[in-house]
């Protein structure tokens, strides 16, 4: 007899394709995918609000005269 439970595959593919929480770890659920609660949902919205997800960028020093006038090249 094969060791090939239906019950067990069926659980071990819902873990692979839901993933883990990227807060906590813990297994997403269908309900709040790809996080496993509403809690980690909301501190991920938190972090995204706050900025901490903002990626670095340079500044540079545009003047007026380059936003305003479209027939300049850069």
């Amino acid at each position: 007899m094969s060791d090939n439970n239906p019950t067990t595959d069926k659980k071990s593919a819902d873990i692979v394709m839901l993933g883990r929480c990227p807060m906590c770890k813990k297994r997403a659920t269908l309900e709040y995918r790809p996080f496993c609660s509403k809690r980690c949902a909301d501190l991920d919205l938190a972090k995204w609000i706050g900025g901490s997800y903002a990626i670095p960028a340079e500044e540079t020093d545009l003047s007026e005269l380059d936003l305003t006038d479209p027939t300049l090249e850069h």
